[in-house]
């Protein structure tokens, strides 16, 4: 089952784990160790931001030996893309009806 968009919203809203994804997303799998080297906390740290990641399904952990490889998932921002569209389609018609509006009041 794919997590709903509040929790693709709160598992983004912290910086370090938005930065994190972002990472994966750019340069592809990364061990925890090599992410923690770029991220400026320790990796206990990066490690509780990618479970936090990987329950929101934004991330997917691959085993290999004593190793993680994390990669994105970008599916997993289908609910933030939808909200997003539904929002800038409500906009999109309050501006149409401003438009009219002033249009009508410069008549």
């Amino acid at each position: 089952m794919q997590p709903g968009p509040d929790t693709v919203f709160k598992a983004l809203a912290d910086p370090t784990r938005r930065a994190l994804f972002e990472r994966l997303c750019r340069e592809g799998e990364h061990t925890v160790a090599v992410l923690t080297a770029g991220a400026g906390v320790s990796q206990p740290v990066v490690s509780k931001h990618l479970g936090v990641l990987k329950d929101a399904g934004l991330v997917r952990g691959r085993i290999d030996g004593r190793q993680t490889h994390y990669s994105a998932q970008l599916a997993a921002l289908g609910p933030l893309v939808d909200w997003t569209k539904e929002m800038a389609g409500f906009w999109e018609d309050r501006f149409d009806a401003l438009e009219d509006l002033l249009r009508r009041m410069d008549q």
